[in-house]
């Protein structure tokens, strides 16, 4: 299987738009592409009259210039309050769970294992596809749950990319406190990372990324400029999200916006090692 991840140090890092951005420049280079995120918590989703999944994910497949499928999110969380969820499973409401019932007896049997089906599924049917992991790998209190990043990646066997925000700093700290936090046993899927939102002199931030390198082994693989797009955001930390008309004329709005952010990511990171690490 050929897969592309990327992972986040935290919530709002930068994974959501960085995955729509290589789902459009590797589509632009020929490769059948589709994107996936094993599980998203959201209340912004793409409905039709068969399935429902997350916005940002139906946003990823028209980056990819595929088609928007439940396999491509097969479980969505749509909070109640109160810890509690209206959980979709393949596009179709399964139940409304308490986090701790969705924890303890729904993500490592049925939950994992629509994910793994729907995984193999677009593998069957992509030149590769590129994965969003959820907040970050290392949440120490939820890595026994975790279905949405480290066992995702071994599934897949995948090259891991981590983006970090630098905008809010502390970066390179997340990043190395990332790394010190996974299991060993994931540690070797990190291949780069990715600094998010930098704003000033790049010939300055420099230096620090031969620190990082001695310190993780891995080395920074580009650094996004800030730049504002006028993409749907999820909701999130210091994000108000709106909700979306799927029509013609807003379709045309996103695709030109992909298309600046593609730009914009395949000039500052290394898209030829990148690929290099998917082949």
């Amino acid at each position: 299987m050929k897969s592309l991840m990327i992972q986040g140090t935290s919530s709002g890092a930068g994974k959501t738009t960085l995955v729509t951005a290589l789902c459009r420049i590797f589509s632009k280079k020929g490769y059948r592409v589709a994107p996936f995120k094993s599980q998203n918590m959201s209340n912004y989703s793409y409905k039709t009259k068969e399935f429902e999944i997350s916005r940002a994910q139906a946003i990823q497949a028209v980056a990819a210039r595929t088609e928007i499928t439940p396999d491509i999110n097969p479980i969505l969380l749509k909070p109640l309050g109160n810890y509690r969820s209206s959980v979709f499973l393949h596009g179709k409401f399964y139940k409304n769970m308490h986090a701790a019932e969705y924890y303890q007896k729904f993500a490592l049997t049925k939950g994992l294992a629509a994910a793994t089906h729907s995984l193999n599924k677009l593998h069957r049917l992509n030149d590769f596809v590129i994965i969003e992991g959820a907040g970050s790998p290392s949440e120490i209190n939820l890595t026994k749950y975790d279905i949405a990043n480290m066992r995702i990646a071994e599934k897949a066997n995948s090259p891991v990319l981590l983006v970090t925000d630098i905008d809010r700093g502390g970066s390179f700290a997340s990043i190395i406190g990332t790394m010190a936090l996974l299991d060993k046993k994931y540690r070797h899927f990190v291949k780069g990372f990715v600094i998010n939102k930098f704003r000033g002199d790049l010939d300055i931030l420099k230096p620090a990324f031969q620190k990082l390198k001695k310190k993780t082994g891995r080395p920074v693989l580009g650094t996004i400029p800030m730049a504002k797009f006028a993409l749907p955001e999820e909701d999130s930390l210091g994000v108000k999200a709106k909700h979306m008309v799927w029509n013609k004329k807003n379709l045309k709005k996103i695709n030109s916006e992909i298309e600046k952010l593609s730009k914009l990511v395949e000039k500052n990171l290394n898209i030829k090692e990148i690929e290099r690490m998917i082949r």
